[in-house]
Formats: structure tokens, C-alpha cells, sequence
């Protein structure tokens, strides 16, 4: 059966456009997955454990949409790989980093375990998440708290446009939970 899987991409190293564009590509070849669409790229402000931080490197981030007949688990490894063959380290967390690949959603699928959460714990509260998803699926859904329009549509009218964590942020969640990011 196949299922859509909401990524997340974010680069604040290197030539960001180019990263993102190849990783764009790299999806596409995973195993029974076909892109889908993707999302205009949207510049952010790094944030760090201690907040925004306009000293570090802006992010470019954007939303990808994929077909797959892969397992979350399968396709998180692949998230992974592709990272890896990015230049991705995971030596600081939320630090700076050539590649972020985080699986948002998988269809309706919940899943809380040591290795995956899904849907992103945090998707909900990021603008640069949310706005490009959107863009390519207008009726979008996030799995336990609604409409993506809507959840953006709050979060601007409570000033949380800046964005979070993640491309900006953390590791892959749908990510192993506990790695180091």
C-alpha cells in the first residue's frame, strides 16, 4: 500500500539550494518512492538551544511530499542515508548542518517509539514546516492537530512566525529519538 510522507528539508551550510535540490533528487530514487511535489524554498533564522540566533548561517527549508511503498522505519533509514551522504554530523544539537531531513507525517500514522515519532512532535509549531506544506497540499492535515492551515493561521496570529527548531534545529524525527543531534 502506498502512503504519503510529509518531509521536511532544511540546509544552513554550504550551498543550501543545491544541497536541498540534490536531496530532492535523492528521495525520488528511494526504493518504491516517487516525489510527489515540493515546496518553494523559505529562508529562516538559525535557532539554537538558546533561542534565535541571526549570527549563525540562515536556513533554507522547504516541504517535500512522497509516495512510498517503504515502512516509516525504511524510509527514516533512507532520511538517514541521505543526510549521511550529505556531509549530515550530528555533533551538536541543533546545531549548524549541511542537510535536515525530517519525516512530518506519514499519512494518518501515529507511531512513538524509541527510533520514530511521527507525526514530528513539534511540526505544529513551525512555521517553515507548515507554510511550505501547505503550498503543496492546500487541504493538508497533521494527525492530531488538524488542519495545517489552520495550525499555521494560529501560530502567526500568536506571533510564532519565526519558525522552531528543526531545519533550523534537530535531528530527524521521525528521527531516532535520543540520537544526538
Amino acid at each position: 500500500m502506498t502512503a504519503l510522507a510529509v518531509i521536511a528539508l532544511g540546509s544552513n551550510l554550504g550551498d543550501r539550494e543545491a544541497t536541498l535540490l540534490s536531496a530532492v533528487g535523492a528521495l525520488g530514487a528511494l526504493p518504491e518512492s516517487s516525489i510527489r511535489a515540493v515546496s518553494s524554498w523559505h529562508g529562516t533564522v538559525a535557532l539554537t538551544v538558546d533561542g534565535p540566533d541571526p549570527d549563525k548561517p540562515e536556513y533554507l527549508n522547504g516541504v517535500a511530499l512522497l509516495d512510498t511503498r517503504l515502512d516509516p522505519f525504511q524510509l527514516l533509514d533512507g532520511l538517514h542515508a541521505i543526510e549521511n551522504l550529505h556531509g549530515r554530523e550530528r555533533a551538536e544539537r541543533w546545531g549548524d548542518r549541511t542537510l535536515d531531513l525530517d519525516l512530518i507525517a506519514f499519512g494518518a500514522l501515529e507511531i512513538d517509539s524509541d527510533q520514530l515519532q511521527v507525526p514530528h512532535p513539534r511540526a505544529h509549531e513551525r512555521d517553515f514546516v507548515l507554510a511550505p506544506w501547505l503550498e503543496v497540499q492546500p487541504d493538508a492535515e497533521l494527525a492530531g492537530h488538524g488542519p495545517v492551515a489552520d495550525l499555521l493561521a494560529g501560530l502567526r496570529s500568536r506571533g510564532g512566525a519565526a519558525g522552531g527548531d528543526d531545519a533550523g534545529g534537530e535531528d530527524a524525527i521521525g528521527e531516532a529519538a535520543g540520537a544526538p543531534a
